[in-house]
Parts: structure tokens; sequence; C-alpha cells
């Protein structure tokens, strides 16, 4: 018998590459998912505190494309680019995300909505290609903070949205 068998989860063969980071926000999850699919909400709310992000091209569908700029709050433009991978409403989406088309160093997310009584939970796990990446993307580019501040800014965006009952 294996030690998963028994009850004690296997390492993860990506623990050294990956972040994972989570939240429980106090909205459906039809909504939180709804957050990632239109564009109009995606550039309310995409980014760590003080971004905006302009959208060239937007394509929710399996083999689409985001094609995007962050704007940080010092003035520096990033120019970035996601594939959709997997959409399985409301529950998953995987997608590949990197500064352009074919970057080699492209990194995979995986985002995942449960049920948490009358909240989401919501896991974001990306892995990188190399721990060397993972740690370029946590030391210089603070890709922890950023992640946990976007979901932030996401749990105040679908707050909102319930207040105000403007969803759809």
């Amino acid at each position: 018998m294996s030690a998963t068998e028994r009850g004690t989860p296997a390492q993860s063969t990506t623990a050294d590459r990956e972040i994972v980071i989570t939240r429980v926000i106090s909205a459906p999850r039809e909504l939180v998912f709804e957050a990632f699919t239109k564009v109009q909400h995606l550039s309310r709310w995409w980014g760590p505190e003080g971004f905006t992000t302009t959208t060239a091209a937007f394509e929710f569908r399996v083999g689409g494309e985001w094609d995007f700029v962050m704007h940080g709050p010092d003035g520096t433009d990033y120019q970035e680019w996601i594939t959709w991978a997997e959409i399985n409403p409301p529950e998953r989406i995987a997608m590949l995300h990197g500064e352009y088309r074919d970057d080699p160093n492209a990194f995979e997310s995986v985002l995942t909505f449960a049920p948490d009584v009358a909240a989401t939970r919501i896991e974001m796990r990306t892995v990188f290609p190399t721990r060397e990446l993972r740690d370029e993307a946590v030391e210089k580019y603070h890709a922890i903070e950023g992640g946990q501040q976007t979901l932030s800014n996401l749990a105040a965006y679908v707050t909102e949205i319930v207040r105000l009952g403007t969803a759809g």
C-alpha cells in the first residue's frame, strides 16, 4: 500500500516550482467564475493594487487568447498574454500565461472554484517551467503578494456586484 493510499498526501513533483494562493470570497461560485470569463469584468479587477489593464484581444474559449497590457502604478507597462487550456464552468480554468505567444518562460495556472457555504473558495495554483523562474517571479516581481492582491481585488469587485445586484 502506498503512502497516498494510507491517506498521507504524496509530495508534489512540482512543489519547488509552484505558487499556490487561496481565498474565500463572499459571493456565489457562478459569479466568481463569471468574473474570469468576460473582459468587462477582468478589466475592473485584474492585477495587483494600483495596476490597470488594457485589452487588445480577448476570446474566452479553449484555445482562445487574451492579449493585454498591465500598467503599473509607476508607469511601467507589462505586456501579457494568456491562452485558455481548459474551461469547466463553474469549477475550473486552466491557462498558459506569458509575455507573448510561444514565450519559453510561460507558466501554467489552474484556478479552481469550490462552493464554501454561501461563499466561494478560489485556489490559484501556478507552476513555472523551472524553480529559478518561480524564484525570480517571487523575488523580482513579488508574485505571491501580487497574486494575493489580485484575488483581493476580485473579492472586492464581486462583493460590490452582489451588494448592488448588478451581476450579468
